[in-house]
């Protein structure tokens, strides 16, 4: 009983079912329901009632909550609700409109229910529920008063409490349909699909009969109902047609002296016509009709929910069934998709799909994506009052349209609460608009110098080099991907799609290889195919990435096909959308392309972590096979990866057992969305509990069976995480099921090709910051010192190359020379043009 200690006395224990039915007295016998009054102040069950939270037993107002009345009609006999007569002999609620007790509560009549409701500075000390404690306490009715904390609804503007009140409306009967309207649900592709089948599929297999009519002046159009003064009689109006001719009626009758909407001519659709028409509240309330007895029938006050407005559209957007009626009917009413946000599923979209099952038993939408909400970085909802809202045409004018709509869009999906962190688009900027510039800038500077206008012949595929064929393989694949993304609507991915293939594969891989081709040898087939290659990518990324970046892509499109193409659409909006060629999609290519960026990556992060730049030669890197199509495919590019990562040799073992120690952990990331918390767990006991066998043979076959609670799982390479340990003098790193060994001894003879590439980096750089052509030849002098002149001695010949250098001196003291350093190296170096 807490601290306080109250007597009692245990006479005997009783379940909750056993006091139902039970009578009690009232409490406060200040007023009676005015019917039924011998069916109230009884004990009845209700399943949301629970013995986690409170005593297990509540008081039930039916008259101010749903679940209360819903479980007091469900009682038998009912529970009546609350309800007095007023002066006219209308029932009404003990609380008035103002939320202020009747004058039929003697004691608290006339005050407000909450101090919320006061004025400011006009709320009493105690309030009126403090009043009713300790009214109930003073006649001995209350065992024990205490404040208890719980959820109750406010008001999200003003932060008070809401008074829910009962008021007579209209009802659209949606029970009837509600179970025809779950069934065309199922045939709706839902964005996410979890909203589709589980939130709104839930509430349309529990749909409540649709609450029309909304006590307003404006802000909807007026019910088309009038009733004698009784309520025994009412007539609907169907159209303006209609509502004239019963006018007409009225006027005979006398209850009306003219018709406001004489001049209105049935059948005639222009605007003009209905310019004549006003059917807002303050006209048709004047309105008057006369019943079948000859009574006066007046306007129901109310409007009709808006939101019935909205899922009107499809039908009233077309003047339906006054114009159009085939068309609509055939094909219009129905939408490709819309998009809203979630908390819609019980606004436009219940409203759109409720109307279209009751008038054309068909769905409205075909698709629908539910956008989720925008929130600041830490994940809190943005807010004025808060401060973290972030202004939107500050950040456009800031960083643009498409650099903000790419962030958003790539960042999370459309139906995913996106956290919105300014430095993320200034990441998109740089990493993704930023070196799809780049690639341009590169094109266009060398394309200006050969002359290059996309004149000559393509130069079929088979005569083309095989990195040409990889890209374009790869691009292939990006437009069929990036079509099916965006048919699915799933915009994310395709923006994923897209960015990768120019971070990765066009920028970093294909023009990072290819530049030679580019800026040197002569204007003949090679360089040529480059050329269309690289041109063919960057056309086909601005039609691909337009729907997103509508302003980046259509200049990009433009400035490409104003050289290229003299009859290319004049923007990249009026050109038809690229179409994936099967036949140029080489999947064996691109997966052997796969394996050596993968090696690529793996052996220059290694490189990273011991701090050796990519200058620097390395003898070679270690790779275990898993078969003999593995050890085919890395043999394949291994000239590749050994120019990329700059080492001498590729070491390929069949048992790497005895070398190499594997490690395996569960990806919870992976694990907790397929199998949940609770599977996940006992899923990652037995991936820890893995040999070396077997993770050798997941890696090998890409997936392994394992049992769990006695049903068979497969677990991928993506559920978990393979790593290797160092071995002394090599430093081992994994990545899809690939494991790379780099040697980072380097030898004397190393060291000297490090130097001599550290050289022809520092030469390339005077050349440009002296603003000499591409294309000009030098001539280079050097201070000799003895590791230089080792280094130069040894790789002479590819520093003037590299260079275009047709002379190379070493010389003791070099005058007006640029002086470099690297690693503890400091010399001085001078160039001049031939």
């Amino acid at each position: 009983m807490g601290d306080k200690k109250i007597p009692y006395q245990l006479l005997g224990s009783c379940k909750g079912t056993d006091l139902v039915n039970l009578r009690y007295e009232q409490l406060l016998p200040y007023a009676q329901p005015y019917e039924n009054a011998q069916d109230a102040y009884r004990v009845i069950a209700g399943d949301f009632v629970t013995t986690e939270d409170g005593t297990g037993i509540v008081h039930t107002a039916p008259t101010f909550g749903a679940d209360d009345a819903l479980v007091s009609k469900q009682a038998n006999p009912p529970i009546p609700p609350m309800l007095v007569l007023d002066e006219n002999q209308n029932p009404v609620p003990l609380v008035t409109l103002q939320g202020k007790f009747r004058d039929e509560l003697p004691e608290v009549g006339g005050k407000y229910v909450k101090n919320e409701y006061f004025a400011d500075g006009e709320a009493p000390e105690r309030s009126v529920d403090v009043d009713i404690a300790i009214a109930l306490k003073e006649q001995n009715r209350a065992f024990k008063v205490e404040k208890y904390v719980h959820s109750y609804p406010h008001c999200w503007r003003t932060d008070k409490p809401v008074l829910y009140y009962p008021l007579d409306s209209w009802f659209i009967k949606v029970t009837e349909f509600k179970d025809r309207m779950h069934e065309l649900n199922k045939s709706i592709n839902w964005k996410p699909k979890s909203t589709g089948e589980g939130r709104f599929g839930n509430w349309l297999a529990n749909a409540n009969d649709w609450n029309l009519s909304r006590s307003r002046f404006w802000g909807g159009i007026p019910l088309p109902i009038w009733r004698n003064e009784t309520g025994t009689e009412e007539v609907i109006i169907g159209s303006i047609e209609e509502l004239t001719a019963e006018i007409e009626k009225s006027i005979a009758a006398g209850f009306m002296t003219s018709n406001p909407f004489a001049g209105f001519k049935t059948g005639d659709m222009s605007e003009e016509n209905y310019n004549l028409v006003d059917l807002h509240k303050n006209v048709v309330d004047d309105i008057y009709l006369v019943g079948k007895n000859g009574e006066k029938l007046t306007r129901e006050s109310d409007l009709i929910d808006v939101w019935f407005d909205s899922g009107s559209m499809p039908y009233s957007q077309w003047h339906y069934p006054f114009e159009n009626k085939e068309e609509v009917e055939n094909q219009l009413r129905k939408a490709d998709f819309i998009a809203e946000g979630v908390d819609q599923t019980r606004g436009w979209f219940y409203t759109l799909h409720a109307i279209a099952t009751m008038i054309s038993d068909d769905v409205a939408y075909k698709n629908v994506v539910s956008n989720g909400l925008v929130l600041d970085k830490n994940g809190q909802k943005m807010s004025k009052r808060l401060g973290n809202a972030a202004d939107p045409f500050e950040t456009l004018g800031k960083y643009g349209a498409d650099a903000t709509r790419w962030y958003m869009v790539s960042n999370a999906n459309p139906w995913d609460n996106l956290k919105f962190d300014l430095d993320g688009i200034t990441e998109v900027q740089r990493k993704f608009f930023g070196t799809l510039y780049n690639t341009y800038s590169f094109f266009s500077l060398y394309a200006n110098v050969d002359g290059f206008t996309y004149s000559e012949a393509n130069i079929p595929l088979e005569e083309r080099p095989e990195i040409d064929r990889w890209v374009l393989s790869e691009l292939n694949t990006l437009i069929k991907d990036t079509t099916a993304f965006y048919e699915d609507y799933e915009p994310t991915k395709a923006a994923r799609a897209i960015t990768t293939f120019v971070t990765e594969n066009l920028s970093n891989w294909y023009v990072r290889l290819c530049r030679r081709r580019f800026w040197k040898g002569t204007y003949e087939q090679d360089k040529i195919a480059a050329y269309q290659t690289l041109y063919t990518c960057l056309k086909t990324v601005a039609q691909l990435g337009a729907p997103i970046a509508p302003f980046f892509m259509d200049q990009l499109y433009r400035d490409l096909t104003s050289v290229c193409e003299s009859d290319a659409s004049e923007s990249v909006h009026l050109a038809l959308f690229p179409k994936a060629d099967e036949s140029l999609i080489d999947a064996a290519l691109e997966e052997k392309m796969h394996k050596a960026q993968v090696i690529s990556s793996l052996t220059l992060s290694l490189r990273k972590k011991e701090s050796i730049k990519v200058r620097q030669p390395l003898q070679r890197i270690m790779i275990p096979v898993l078969d003999a199509k593995d050890r085919a495919q890395i043999e394949a590019i291994a000239d590749l990866v050994k120019s990329e990562v700059n080492v001498k040799e590729i070491e390929l073992i069949d048992d790497a057992s005895g070398i190499l120690v594997k490690e395996i952990k569960p990806n919870f990331k992976a694990l907790g969305p397929r199998f949940g918390k609770a599977m996940g767990g006992q899923i990652a006991g037995k991936i820890k509990s893995f040999q070396q066998e077997d993770i050798v043979l997941l890696e090998k076959t890409g997936q392994k069976e394992v049992e769990v609670n006695g049903n068979a799982i497969i677990l991928t390479l993506e559920d978990v995480e393979i790593t290797s340990s160092d071995i002394e003098g090599w430093l081992v790193a994994n990545q899809s099921g690939i494991t790379v060994a780099l040697d980072v001894t380097i030898s004397p003879e190393l060291k000297k090709e490090g130097i001599s590439r550290e050289l022809v980096n520092r030469i390339q750089n005077i050349r440009k910051d002296s603003g000499l052509e591409v294309t000009d030849r030098i001539n280079i002098v050097i201070q000799s010192q003895n590791e230089i002149d080792d280094a130069v001695h040894s790789n002479e010949k590819y520093i003037m190359d590299e260079t275009l250098a047709d002379d190379l001196t070493l010389i003791q003291t070099v005058d007006n020379g640029t002086i470099v350093e690297f690693d503890d190296i400091v010399t001085s170096i001078q160039i001049k043009k031939i």
